[in-house]
């Protein structure tokens, strides 16, 4: 049995990040991006990782620089963006920043461009027993709503979910919840910024058990 929190949009509020810690002790940690607010400092990106109690997984969200993969590099965490790990019976596969948004925030690629990146990526994974996609922005149609019927998602990811068993994003904060896309879950804590988080507990037998938390829960 494997336990993961995830963690996404902490927009620069590591003390609400690290809270969770108070409650939960995981085998691992993965962080979907948004590590840090719009224009802030990067400074504090590495002592709030290497504070993290459990091996740590992290990709950068869109309101990240781009630079921040290289801080990542250097912390304690493994980045996972564009990349995949094979964990006992998991697979990991990452894919940050975000399609391009009305915004223009840091970290935005075109469609085109991060669909010759996921095709790479995941035409050389290991399929395992678990495999689970973590990318900042959601796929397209799930989870993406920013007001009825108009969805912004990335179709890219949309593209290569099916190969997934879950996919773990964030981006859109009010878009908390759990949903299907396909045969395949897609999880949105909300944003850790406010406290928000989920638990994914994993076993070879049975379906993946995920709860979505706030630290206020356990207060």
């Amino acid at each position: 049995m494997t336990e993961i929190v995830f963690l996404t949009d902490i927009h620069g509020n590591y003390n609400a990040a690290l809270e969770v810690f108070r409650y939960e002790d995981p085998d691992y940690i993965i962080i979907g991006g948004d590590v840090t607010d719009l224009g802030q400092s990067l400074d504090g990106v590495i002592p709030f990782l290497d504070e993290l109690p459990s091996p740590t997984f992290v990709i950068p969200g869109n309101c990240d620089m781009r630079d921040i993969i290289r801080i990542f590099d250097a912390s304690s965490a493994v980045s996972l963006h564009q990349k995949s790990f094979d964990l006992d019976d998991i697979t990991l596969v990452g894919f940050g920043g975000s399609n391009p948004s009305p915004f223009g925030t840091p970290f935005e690629s075109s469609e085109e461009v991060i669909a010759v990146a996921a095709d790479a990526v995941v035409s050389k994974m290991t399929k395992n027993r678990w495999n689970i996609l973590t990318t900042h922005a959601p796929p397209y149609g799930v989870l993406d709503e920013v007001a009825p019927d108009v969805h912004v998602g990335c179709h890219a990811m949309a593209d290569i979910a099916e190969k997934f068993d879950l996919v773990l994003c964030g981006h859109i904060h009010e878009m908390k919840g759990i949903a299907k896309l396909g045969n395949t879950t897609c999880v949105n804590p909300g944003p850790a910024k406010d406290g928000n988080y989920a638990v994914i507990t994993l076993d070879t037998e049975n379906e993946p058990e995920i709860l979505l938390k706030n630290i206020s829960d356990s207060e």
